[in-house]
């Protein structure tokens, strides 16, 4: 496994992180209309997440931000559930347990925030994030939890702690 930082997001990383959100979206075939792609905080994560129940990481590797991911609540939803939002690594990297730390950082900020449930939603074919969000303890529910907005994400899952 190659080295890797994972620190909460700060200012200067906000066109950084949009950036690689987008081009994971490009990559995956996401609509950009009901995703993230089109989420109006993309472009201002670290402000968004100073006023959301919620806290945001970026992975640094060699300088270059590789990865994002964070825990926020969830509207609409029971103030107990957060919502695991804009999850993305590059994919060079994947499969090297930066995406499984990344999951768990968000987990344990969930658990200090006060959450006893973690929700997501994606897309059908991002089959390998699947496969490691089940190997986290995340179970598909079978229908939308909430009000996250993003209409074009079919896949929910949820995960207790």
């Amino acid at each position: 496994m190659s080295l890797f930082t994972i620190r909460p997001i700060q200012d200067t990383d906000n066109p950084h992180i949009a950036a690689l959100i987008r081009s994971v979206l490009i990559e995956m075939d996401v609509p950009k209309v009901g995703s993230a792609y089109a989420d109006p905080s993309l472009d201002h994560l670290y402000q968004h997440y100073q006023n959301d129940r919620g806290a945001y990481f970026v992975v640094e590797q060699g300088g270059e931000i590789v990865a994002g991911g964070g825990i926020g609540s969830l509207p609409g939803e029971d103030t107990s559930v957060c919502e695991l939002q804009k999850m993305y690594l590059v994919a060079k990297l994947r499969g090297q347990g930066i995406g499984k730390a990344l999951i768990q950082t968000c987990i344990e900020a969930a658990q200090e925030l006060g959450y006893s449930q973690c929700y997501l939603e994606t897309m059908p074919n991002m089959l390998a994030a699947q496969g490691l969000y089940k190997r986290m303890g995340f179970n598909y529910v079978c229908s939308p939890m909430g009000n996250t907005g993003h209409n074009a994400c079919p896949v929910w899952m949820l995960l207790k702690f």
